[in-house]
């Protein structure tokens, strides 16, 4: 396919790119095949003892075949489906730190080094490449769609005049009634969105108090907005659909970097917030827009902050307070 959202892609993807991904998958499926179908084989290779329970490294042998089935999907479109080789890039990284820190611990378990280079080191570098050729992809696209899109990004007081909750209320309207928390969400399968709404649903209480309004702006429709606000408590926010982003840019939030997106901050801080349970799923919005959150009141921002990394965690009890009395 050559659109992203109705954009011609100024940087199809490379023949290559559909090779690698396809040798990734086959690679994985017949690997994980012959570790469900024999169990045995990498330890009696390696000289390794054999394990005590077979059916937890099937299970092994069964994720990586499901990997291979998804860097199959991946092949007819690796700009589109860029997720699934991030997700396959971690998995080929955190790899060799496990078996690193297995071995220090168990000298025993070296026999798994055999597998480091071909399961992992050989697709570092093609599966980086495939990653910054989707983001330029985007990056491009997005560049291409505003040159040719006769309409300017509006400011922010128009913008917020325009930009309609689901209830019909305008964004400036709302504001004048009382001080509005607004949330720039990133795709709502985002780890960091989730973790957000997890912090924001914590303050809710203390929000309302304080007579502070919780608006939260997405990239999805409104259904799958108010699904995913329901599934944190929130189902009373307003929700702004944005698709076209330009109530996020009127209010200055970009597209993000590599370094804002998958900087070793923005790992660091993923990994925290997957521990808590904040997993990524799927893909609903632009990948690569930076969040943000304002506190707004009378039509206009009262206070801002504007994500430096997409893993920054914003002071929400800070932002909510009003500087100016409600009237």
């Amino acid at each position: 396919m050559n659109q992203i959202a109705g954009v011609r892609r100024p940087y199809p993807a490379p023949g290559w790119m559909t090779v690698v991904l396809l040798l990734a998958a086959a690679y994985n499926i017949v690997w994980g095949a012959s570790v469900v179908l024999f169990p045995n084989w990498l330890f009696d290779l390696t000289g390794m003892d054999r394990p005590a329970y077979p059916q937890i490294w099937q299970c092994v042998g069964m994720i990586v075949g499901v990997y291979g089935i998804g860097y199959a999907i991946a092949a007819f479109d690796p700009v589109r489906h860029w997720p699934i080789v991030l997700v396959g890039l971690l998995g080929k990284i955190f790899g060799p730190i496990g078996f690193i820190q297995s071995a220090i611990a168990d000298s025993s378990t070296l026999g798994f080094g055999a597998t480091i280079p071909t399961n992992d080191l050989i697709w570092w570098i093609p599966f980086v490449l495939i990653l910054r050729h989707a983001y330029l992809t985007h990056a491009g696209a997005h560049a291409m769609s505003d040159t040719q899109t006769p309409t300017q990004v509006p400011d922010a007081q128009t913008a917020m005049q325009e930009a309609k909750a689901h209830h019909g209320r305008s964004l400036d309207e709302l504001s004048r009634e009382r001080a509005q928390l607004v949330v720039f969400l990133r795709h709502l399968g985002c780890t960091f969105c989730k973790e957000a709404m997890t912090d924001i649903a914590s303050k809710r209480e203390k929000l309302s108090k304080e007579s502070v309004g919780i608006v939260l702006v997405h990239m999805a429709t409104q259904e799958e907005a108010a699904a995913f606000a329901s599934k944190y408590g929130l189902s009373d926010a307003s929700l702004i659909a944005d698709p076209e982003k330009k109530l996020y840019g009127a209010f200055g939030l970009k597209r993000g970097t590599l370094g804002q997106l998958f900087g070793p901050k923005v790992w660091l801080r993923g990994l925290a917030a997957t521990l808590k349970g904040h997993m990524v799923g799927k893909l609903v919005g632009d990948g690569f827009q930076m969040p943000g959150v304002f506190l707004v009141q009378d039509g206009r921002i009262v206070k801002a902050f504007r994500h430096e990394t997409a893993g920054d965690r914003p002071d929400y009890d800070a932002l909510s307070t009003c500087p100016i009395p409600q009237g």
